[in-house]
């Protein structure tokens, strides 16, 4: 009987320190041998000379809207398009679907889905609305990833924004399930008014809508919530975060000993302000793009290791929801559709600004890993899952709606050029992605340990 299921040679390995050029020995989906000149026999070997080995990516924020806003995206094409990006899990997000999963009856439905449709592992986040205070504890102990809530309107009215009063109750008990909380931190009261001054003006311009969600509504909301856990304890992931400023908030809570992370996307750091006069509703999210000056400070924070984690926030929508033709600007969908990019979007990044691969592995999987309590994921090592994304840095790569894997072709990426290129995709040892196509495998639902979430 041979040894291994798969042995992997000659590739580039990204390991925790170092990229180098070893074998890799797979067996029951599971890294057991790591060696430069491997011996012995397997079921299917494969070279990789020249070719790049990253531990599978790990989004930990995505909006797959399934069950119920399916026709937005849904678990099969948004698990398909996550392979072909080269993530191996990914993090669903609470408030897109119908129901909204704020208790343990919508959770479990979520899993159903989940489990039927996604081709790579899943986990699924909570979330904390007005309301379901008392849902919380059932959700932990079902298994939710960690809880999410929105200090601004979510954009579904299913799922509410949090009061003060709501937020520091469910802070308290979210610390005492030793669970995590991520907050979407703009000031709803600061974004509210100044949009209802803009609207009586008629003002629906690309920067009219930069100015109804300035910098200051996002430091405001940080600095809210980073008193509020100081308060109560309660451990705190700061999601999509789009300043400098926000940043060096959270940088002092860090070392006043805050149990805090922070996230940012790569689309803030690709792209800035002008996007959205070329684009369109496109490139309109929440918080938005900012100005070329930030987001070059953005890019030099990511360069000095302040982002903990890059994740998509990947938020499709159908194009309806974002034509001129139907929406002016302010009304358009506010999301940025690119969930495949992100891996691709880092390596551009490191290349362009001397980045580590080992940095850029470590905030797209084992910082998540480690964050959330996911035991087997994030790294390339012994024991550990075989949960790989192979990439070539000898091609280029241009997104069109062709090779978009998304349910819906439009985004802000389409005819941007990466100079890489993922080639294939490995979850728990089995091919999900490779030559422009996914394979069929059922993805596993990771529930989340009892114990702490990690500091990082």
């Amino acid at each position: 009987m041979p040894e291994y299921d798969l042995i992997i040679r000659n590739g580039f390995v990204v390991l925790l320190s170092e990229v180098m050029q070893v074998d890799i020995g797979i067996k029951d989906g599971v890294i057991t041998k790591i060696e430069e000149k491997l011996t012995g026999t397997a079921n299917e070997e494969r070279d990789e000379t020249g070719n790049y080995l990253f531990p599978g990516m790990i989004d930990v924020h995505v909006h797959f809207n399934d069950p119920g806003r399916d026709t937005w995206e849904g678990f099969e094409t948004g698990s398909e398009m996550m392979a072909a990006g080269g993530c191996t899990t990914f993090f669903d997000m609470p408030l897109n679907g119908i129901p909204s999963t704020i208790d343990k009856e919508a959770l479990f439905q979520k899993v159903k889905t989940g489990k039927e449709k996604s081709i790579v592992d899943f986990a699924l986040w909570g979330g904390l609305v007005p309301g379901n205070e008392a849902n919380l504890e059932e959700l932990s102990e079902a298994g939710v990833i960690g809880f999410k809530a929105f200090l601004s309107e979510s954009g579904n009215e299913e799922f509410e924004r949090v009061d003060d009063m709501t937020l520091l109750r469910g802070m308290k008990k979210i610390a005492s399930l030793n669970k995590l909380l991520a907050l979407h931190s703009e000031s709803d009261a600061i974004t509210k008014w100044l949009a209802a001054e803009k609207r009586e003006k008629g003002f629906f311009t690309p920067d009219d809508y930069l100015e109804t969600r300035p910098i200051l509504a996002e430091v405001e909301a940080v600095e809210r919530v980073l008193s509020y856990s100081k308060l109560t304890g309660c451990a705190i992931h700061f999601v999509h975060i789009s300043s400098a400023s926000a940043v060096e908030k959270i940088e002092e809570a860090k070392k006043q000993g805050l149990d805090v992370t922070v996230e940012t996307c790569p689309h803030y750091l690709l792209f800035y302000h002008d996007a959205l006069f070329e684009k369109g509703a496109l490139a309109k999210c929440a918080p938005p793009l900012r100005e070329k000056s930030e987001q070059e400070k953005l890019v030099q924070l990511l360069v000095e290791g302040k982002f903990d984690i890059v994740a998509s926030d990947h938020s499709p929508s159908p194009y309806s929801m974002k034509d001129p033709n139907i929406h002016h600007l302010f009304d358009a969908w506010g999301g940025i559709s690119g969930g495949q990019f992100t891996l691709l979007s880092m390596i551009e990044l490191a290349k362009k600004h001397e980045i580590s691969f080992s940095k850029v592995a470590q905030m797209t999987a084992t910082n998540p890993a480690e964050r959330f309590s996911l035991a087997s994921k994030g790294k390339i090592g012994i024991g550990y899952d075989a949960d790989l994304a192979i990439v070539s840095l000898d091609e280029n790569f241009t997104a069109t709606e062709e090779n978009f894997f998304a349910k819906h072709k439009q985004s802000l990426y389409l005819g941007h050029t990466f100079p890489c290129k993922v080639k294939t995709t490995i979850c728990r040892g089995k091919v999900v992605y490779e030559d422009d196509k996914t394979m069929k495998q059922n993805g596993k639902w990771l529930k989340a340990s009892q114990e702490q979430q990690i500091r990082i």
